[in-house]
């Protein structure tokens, strides 16, 4: 059975998404990253950049990285990947969410919520960029029910992973600034596959306090800075 390593941040859950809509039977392992245990051997083992997701497919092929098991399983599957005549713009959009919304999300929500001092030029330049690519696939929803084809594609379940966090990223009154993406957020976290890939993390229980133990473990550069 395939085994999904993961914990309940934006990119395992994509993965668990995927594996809920196409009915793949997988094993789930907990991987708590604020105790650390992304850096144990066995996660190591499989990704030497000691992040989750990663899967273990049956045959005992291991992928890591978000994007490139989405693209990995729907190629391996034949689901997901829209049309042939769509290739282009899935690949194109996939990419986008790889190389822009996930990374300046990330560095969004650092800066907003767990950065030791305040920084405003990081602060500012970063909710800037969350909100231009936001802003863009709501530019791109506005004409279209999903975001690279005419059918629901491993886009879709890429970018729902973080568009599950945007008041998070960009302040609770962030969604009132799209309300086309906000419109196809709502369509596909009703779907029950959704639903179950979002509660995935629930049967676990994950760390959720941000104490001194979970910085050292989360952000390594401050024993760098401390030095």
């Amino acid at each position: 059975m395939l085994k999904l390593y993961f914990n309940g941040s934006p990119n395992p859950t994509k993965v668990a998404l995927f594996l809920e809509e196409a009915g793949i039977s997988y094993e789930a392992h907990p991987v708590d990253t604020r105790k650390g245990e992304q850096f144990g051997p066995e996660i190591t083992s499989m990704n030497p950049n000691a992040k989750v997701p990663v899967i273990v497919d049956t045959d005992g092929t291991v992928v890591f990285d978000s994007n490139a098991i989405l693209l990995y399983l729907s190629e391996k599957t034949g689901k997901f990947g829209g049309p042939a005549d769509k290739r282009g713009e899935v690949l194109s959009w996939l990419m986008f969410v790889a190389t822009g919304v996930s990374p300046f999300s990330g560095q969004a929500v650092h800066f907003r919520h767990f950065a030791t001092e305040k920084v405003p030029y990081a602060h500012n330049r970063y909710q800037y960029e969350a909100e231009r690519h936001y802003g863009i696939c709501n530019e791109r929803l506005a004409t279209r029910k999903f975001m690279a084809a005419d059918t629901y594609t491993i886009v879709d379940m890429a970018l729902w992973g973080w568009s599950r966090m945007v008041p998070y990223i960009m302040g609770d009154d962030a969604w009132a600034k799209f309300p086309h993406l906000k419109r196809w957020h709502n369509e596909i976290a009703a779907r029950p596959a959704a639903q179950r890939a979002a509660g995935l993390k629930d049967r676990h229980a994950f760390k959720t306090t941000m104490d001194d133990e979970a910085r050292s473990h989360m952000f390594k550069f401050l024993a760098r800075q401390a030095a």
